[in-house]
């Protein structure tokens, strides 16, 4: 099968979705023509007919991504700042206007996507993160189906479980769910795109071939989803099975399960997207948010914002929510968008270096860019609760702790906490591989009544150590702190070299 990496071939749009005149203004220029011929080069490297289709497919999508990012990069195709506005009344609805809900057949029409990519390298891990360990020995998945197969049985539903992997985790999640085969719940896999990373230097790919080291390629993103599901054919197979809503999360976020009342909303308000939003604190100032661009509600990622204008975009008064990544997707105006305009989502260009030391580039997009196409599209100020992501060995601290207990594979934060927040965890970078996190604590603290932990250093916790009110170790360099087993700590500052029989 020849390639079809050709201007003609590229403004369909089932495959692209980009007018003739966008393209051909995109399509100029030295970069561009030598990135196709590698791309047509790349795709014949693949022998297998069917294969070669698929991939012939995805470097299309690659091809387009790339003569936009030229486009944009040579024309500054940057938001105006001064055009930017806070989001109107209207634009985000807060969750506790919405009302109580009873009927609970609505669930018979929604699906739900967990995105299943990420391989949790920043915590040492080498799998799929959703396989780790995070309560009461069970895994990110095994909460997930536990949550669905109780929402199946209790209302008589049937909730499809869908999960989008990337080639990092696609393996590892096929062999994983074989475990849920007598659940009572339906799971679909897919795998997202895979991209070839970009040279800085010549923008050339930096494969040699399809089939070669995973270190030459990227999946792009999670706004990679619409792509994704329109040609791994799942879009049209959710709406022949009469699906009509897909409520997609991140796999690490423990706080996003199926809710009732936003559904409800969804339904009832039109609605063809929703984006889940809350109140940011200190800790999310770089988290995107939704803003009112020239009338139009839109996502704003840090990625996107000049430089000097960031801590404008971090400040807590001007941008007071940010997008927890939970959406609410209407598959037939999904459907009716990827077979007329397409989705054309803001560039997030993610600089990277490789092993041997090269700059390279990824061109990624973002899902909740997608608001932008979407009629009525607008944001939820939902609980904090309903964003729990597990992105370090500190938040996973917190989960596995006694102030979160499970009911249902769904965290319940424990009554006997005074307070609404939860304590404030930081771990040094001795603690930042889940390795080196499992061999310092016998056994996980109780933190009931905690309000601040700072640990740095080369510290280890014994069995039944209770921190209460705030609580910072510091071993300096050099050093060693050993908690012994039974201590109570309660407004301490350690630090210096302890031993068990110091305390």
């Amino acid at each position: 099968m020849a390639s079809s990496l050709s201007p003609a071939s590229a403004k369909s749009p089932r495959t692209r979705g980009v007018s003739a005149m966008h393209f051909k203004s995109a399509t100029t220029g030295v970069a561009t023509k030598t990135m196709r011929n590698e791309l047509n080069r790349l795709v014949q490297t693949v022998h297998d007919p069917n294969q070669k289709r698929a991939f012939d497919i995805e470097m299309q999508s690659f091809f387009y991504l790339f003569t936009r990012y030229l486009a944009e990069k040579a024309q500054s195709q940057e938001l105006d700042w001064d055009r930017i506005k806070s989001p109107a009344a209207d634009q985000i609805v807060p969750y506790d206007n919405l009302p109580e809900v009873k009927d609970t057949q609505a669930f018979n029409k929604l699906a739900v996507l967990k995105v299943n990519g990420g391989l949790g390298t920043s915590m040492g891990m080498t799998g799929a993160k959703s396989a780790l360990e995070v309560k009461d020995d069970m895994t990110f998945l095994d909460l997930t189906v536990r949550q669905i197969e109780h929402l199946n049985t209790t209302h008589r539903v049937d909730v499809p479980l869908i999960l989008m992997t990337s080639f990092n985790t696609h393996e590892d999640t096929l062999r994983i769910i074989k475990k849920y085969a007598n659940q009572q719940l339906r799971i679909t896999t897919f795998n997202q795109s895979r991209y070839p990373r970009i040279l800085k230097e010549t923008l050339l790919p930096c494969p040699p071939s399809a089939d070669s080291d995973k270190k030459d390629w990227y999946p792009p993103g999670h706004g990679d989803l619409y792509n994704a599901l329109l040609h791994s054919g799942v879009l049209d197979q959710l709406i022949s099975e009469g699906k009509e809503y897909l409520f997609v999360s991140n796999s690490d976020n423990l706080g996003a399960v199926v809710d009732q009342r936003i559904l409800q909303h969804m339904i009832d308000s039109g609605a063809e997207f929703l984006m889940e939003v809350t109140d940011k604190t200190k800790a999310d100032v770089k988290g995107g948010t939704l803003i009112d661009y020239e009338g139009q509600v839109r996502l704003l990622e840090i990625a996107q914002v000049p430089s000097e204008h960031v801590e404008d975009f971090k400040s807590i008064r001007k941008f007071k929510i940010f997008n927890t990544n939970n959406i609410w997707i209407n598959l037939k105006a999904l459907k009716r968008i990827m077979d007329t305009e397409g989705m054309e989502l803001e560039i997030i260009i993610n600089p990277k270096q490789t092993d041997d030391g090269k700059s390279v580039i990824q061109l990624e997009t973002a899902a909740g860019a997608a608001i932008k196409h979407f009629n009525n599209a607008h944001g939820v100020n939902v609980p904090r609760n309903r964003f729990l992501p597990v992105k370090s060995c500190s938040d996973l601290l917190l989960i596995k702790s006694d102030i979160y207990s499970l009911e249902h594979g769904q965290l319940v934060i424990n009554e006997q906490r005074m307070f609404e927040s939860t304590p404030v965890i930081k771990l040094g970078d001795h603690f930042k591989k889940i390795q080196q996190f499992q061999k310092r604590f016998k056994k996980i603290p109780k933190i009931i009544e905690l309000d601040h932990l700072t640990v740095t250093g080369d510290v280890y916790f014994g069995r039944n150590v209770t921190l209460r009110g705030t609580v910072i170790v510091v071993a300096n360099e050099g050093q060693r702190i050993d908690i012994p087993d039974g201590c109570i700590l309660e407004n301490r500052l350690l630090s210096g070299n302890l031993t068990m029989t110091d305390l």
